[in-house]
């Protein structure tokens, strides 16, 4: 009985088993692996926590001050993906409209190496020009910057909070007979290049706001007959690892004027070029500086000439790099030309300042041949400094005072003792020199010569002076007879 039992108990639990497996077979297994499918996934692997793998990533600059479409979402140049552009020129006429997008078309439309022309007959362009592939922008209109107190309307106006221009690293745009409006540029700078080379002629720009008008990431920046007001407490053009060129360039109205981090390679170069403060006084916001070069990873090379540098606390300022200056002017300024470090050759140019002319803390300065006018210190040197100087002359009524010696019988005569590589001038500061230098800002003539009392006569041989330095007239010696006869003691 037993046995039966356990026979039938088997033959019920293999006829089960049959059953279970021909269902399975007929139906879908797809409850089983999506099972087994999650379980993998989600079961932690212990041997990659305990060791988890390294990543490794380059850093980077920080450029998220320049990331525009992560401030402003609202505007995507970018979006419609750009289409490769058949036309070989493109002319657009929005007539002030902004927001339509149709310059943003018109540079899709552009064939690369082709020609954007942007009329602006009915009001400026409001847009934002994302440039991927090298291509020409032109004005319609032209542009002379002699006549930019009359003349100067926008071509292209940068929307609120954005660029005018961004171009892509390794493209090259040309750029003629335009003017550039950013009156609202907030952290937003007028044109932004990344190892782009950007070539501007006869450009004019009008900028508001916390960044620099124009600045370049590497690549080439070349301006050429512009001007550049740039209302903003940053320098009005920042050269970061690129080349930049300037010639017959003005900029005026910004805190500092050019900003430059030379590379390694061709030279940067300011010529013909006129920097404009705004007179601000030294504790007034960021330091107020011309030119300053600064030290980048690569020992690059400045070289500027028949340049203006006026209005600034200081003039131009080396921090770490080879800069050449001649036939230069540095005018206004507090200090005339400061090196903290690198090269320095100062040559043929004026410096006029109220505090010190050259102010070298460290590095080697070469200063020849140069005019310097109306501070209290010539040249000052720090220990770490080197300074070769010659041929230098002085105009100015603190350091060229001169010192009494007594020549004969309590009568004196005047001497200069020699500084250092410089010596005092005679006469008045030239007129033609000033109206080229403090002249440029409107500021009246003011001579910074010393002019000692009867210095004149005395050297047509009639007179002396006394310990104090006060003139005596007399006319009865003359010439080395004062020196030898005569009355007693103060005569």
């Amino acid at each position: 009985m037993t046995t039966r039992t356990s026979l039938s108990l088997l033959g019920g639990a293999a006829a089960i088993a049959a059953a279970v497996a021909a269902f399975a077979l007929g139906a879908p297994p797809t409850h089983a692996q999506v099972a087994a499918k999650v379980e993998s996934q989600t079961r932690p692997n212990f041997g990659v926590l305990l060791d988890p793998p390294t990543r490794s990533y380059s850093q980077r600059r920080d450029r998220g001050r320049y990331d525009y479409r992560r401030h402003r979402p609202d505007w995507r140049p970018g979006y419609p993906p750009l289409r490769p552009g058949g036309e070989e020129i493109v002319l657009v006429d929005c007539g002030g409209n902004p927001g339509t997008g149709a310059v943003e078309d018109a540079v899709r439309r552009v064939r690369p190496g082709g020609t954007l022309v942007i009329r602006a007959r009915a009001g400026a362009c409001v847009g934002w020009l994302n440039i991927d592939k090298p291509m020409t922008i032109i004005g319609e209109g032209g542009f002379d910057p002699r006549d930019w107190a009359r003349a100067s309307e926008p071509t292209l106006q940068a929307p609120d909070g954005l660029p005018c221009m961004t171009v892509a690293s390794g493209v090259r745009v040309e750029i003629r007979d335009m003017v550039f409006a950013s009156p609202r540029a907030g952290d937003a700078a007028c044109i932004v290049g990344y190892g782009a080379e950007i070539v501007m002629n006869r450009v004019g720009f009008h900028h508001a706001g916390d960044e620099a008008a124009i600045y370049a990431d590497g690549g080439l920046l070349d301006i050429r007959n512009a001007v550049i007001e740039a209302q903003t407490i940053a320098p009005a053009i920042v050269s970061d690892g690129a080349v930049l060129n300037t010639w017959e360039t003005v900029v005026s109205g910004a805190q500092s004027g050019i900003e430059i981090t030379p590379a390694a390679g061709p030279a940067s170069r300011l010529t013909s070029t006129t920097l404009k403060g705004t007179n601000a006084p030294n504790a007034f916001g960021p330091r107020s500086i011309g030119v300053i070069v600064r030290a980048g990873r690569d020992y690059g090379r400045v070289e500027i000439d028949n340049t203006a540098v006026c209005g600034f606390v200081e003039g131009v300022v080396v921090e770490g790099a080879s800069v050449d200056i001649k036939n230069s002017r540095v005018c206004r300024s507090d200090k005339g030309v400061v090196l903290y470090s690198g090269e320095l050759r100062l040559a043929d140019s004026r410096v006029r300042a109220t505090t010190v002319g050259v102010a070298a803390a460290a590095g080697n300065a070469v200063i020849v041949n140069n005019a310097f006018a109306g501070m209290r210190e010539v040249i000052y040197r720090e220990p770490r400094a080197n300074v070769q100087a010659s041929g230098n002359r002085v105009w100015s009524q603190y350091a060229c005072r001169p010192q009494f010696r007594d020549r004969y019988r309590g009568r004196y005569e005047p001497y200069w003792r020699p500084g250092e590589g410089w010596e005092c001038a005679r006469g008045s500061y030239p007129r033609d020199w000033w109206s080229q230098e403090d002249g440029l800002l409107g500021v009246a003539y003011a001579d910074d010569g010393y002019q000692l009392d009867g210095y004149d006569d005395y050297q047509d041989g009639e007179g002396w002076y006394d310990r104090d330095g006060r003139y005596v007239p007399d006319s009865r010696y003359r010439g080395d007879d004062r020196w030898s006869r005569g009355g007693g003691w103060g005569r």
